[in-house]
């Protein structure tokens, strides 16, 4: 039980986190919409002609699959890095 654990600490003393209103997951949240809508996109609408374009390469495919990464590092990064959001006591 030590004094500087936030956990141990009243609910009103204890640091808030931004949660929902932290920019990095509305940011995760469209990347990975728009990665799962290019995959899709990239599994079941691509046809020979838009592969002769892009020299055989998917590019929906791959884009998606970049956007859905970059979506979980994002995700990740929220949650392993909160944004502690000052009270009324630190100002």
């Amino acid at each position: 039980m030590t004094e500087n654990n936030p956990e141990s600490a009243p609910r009103s003393e204890r640091p808030r986190r931004a949660g929902a209103f932290d920019i990095r997951n509305f940011i995760a949240a469209l990347l990975g919409i728009y990665g799962v809508v290019l995959l899709v996109t990239g599994l079941v609408g691509t046809t020979d002609a838009d592969l002769a374009k892009a020299q055989g390469i998917n590019v929906n495919v791959w884009t998606g699959i970049a956007l859905i990464i970059a979506a979980g590092l994002f995700a990740g990064w929220a949650r392993l890095r909160p944004v502690i959001v000052p009270t009324d006591d630190d100002r």
